[in-house]
């Protein structure tokens, strides 16, 4: 049954979000923060060599203490162009399609503030969210074949539902930051995360039939969960090298329970584990090299 509702799940939302994989990193921005976004993402060690802003509860919570008494708010304008198609059907009849996605901006917001209680301690909070993994194609003209699998006997969608289809992923992160100094080059931090996430999903109703509770896979609107997590992170200096590292264990979400026929474990979807390294350098004076895995 698990297994069933992964592929399912696995499929389908591949099927309407894999071009946004190539532009982000999944569901997770590719950078935190504008001063991240201009260098490509790299911000893990960054901080120590030169004031950055407060976005550290996303990148890096240990850089928060480096930058002093701050206020940053930012909108974020993503703009991803998805289409997808079909061609050269194996199946009977046709289920050929060439579409494009109608869902194509997004502004995301974000806040962060830094409050230094002392020369070597900070507390702050960071606010932001991941989200943009949003489609909507209109019902397509297949008909033939998407009746023979259980779909659409009239124009349906590029999976062979009925109307609309899309996803909508929307995540909203909390994280307040503490960070000390603990000698002149190297700093530690902890970042508590509350996120909120909302998700909808319509047009897969043809998946029904492979679906542990196909009451429970399409077209219910948005469902909300929400889950706690951390971040940990360090930044030091080496020699002439500024070095970062972070760590964020797997975050339990509650389970969206209007799509527990869609993902696996009647609705679970959580965030993954995930860590940056970060080196940063001053090549010349006034050229600085910055690299984050």
């Amino acid at each position: 049954m698990k297994t069933r509702k992964i592929a399912v799940s696995l499929f389908a939302i591949g099927m309407m979000a894999s071009p946004l994989a190539q532009a982000t990193n999944g569901y997770f921005s590719h950078g935190y923060g504008m001063k991240a976004k201009g260098m490509g993402g790299a911000a893990t060690a960054t901080a120590t060599a030169t004031a950055s802003d407060t976005m550290g509860g996303a990148n890096n919570p240990a850089s928060m203490v480096w930058v002093g008494n701050r206020l940053d708010v930012g909108i974020d304008w993503f703009s991803p162009k998805r289409a997808a198609s079909r061609t050269g059907s194996a199946l009977a009849g046709n289920v050929d399609f060439a579409e494009t996605s109608g869902s194509e901006n997004f502004f995301v917001p974000e806040f962060g503030y830094n409050h230094m209680m002392n020369s070597n301690m900070s507390l702050g909070i960071t606010v932001y969210g991941n989200g943009g993994m949003n489609t909507s194609y209109k019902s397509g003209t297949s008909v033939a074949s998407c009746a023979a699998m259980g779909g659409a006997a009239a124009p349906s969608n590029p999976l062979c539902g009925s109307g609309e289809l899309g996803v909508n992923l929307e995540q909203l992160i909390v994280a307040p930051t503490l960070a000390y100094k603990l000698n002149d080059t190297n700093s530690i931090g902890i970042t508590p995360m509350y996120v909120f996430q909302h998700f909808r999903a319509n047009g897969l109703q043809a998946f029904g039939a492979i679906s542990a509770n196909a009451a429970a896979l399409t077209n219910l609107g948005h469902d909300q969960s929400n889950g706690w997590g951390v971040r940990l992170g360090w930044q030091g200096k080496v020699g002439s090298m500024t070095l970062g590292a972070t760590y964020s264990p797997k975050i339990d979400m509650s389970k969206l329970d209007k799509y527990a026929g869609l993902f696996a474990e009647q609705g679970d979807f959580d965030i993954p584990m995930n860590w940056n390294l970060g080196m940063a350098f001053d090549a010349s004076p006034t050229v600085r090299i910055a690299l984050d895995v």
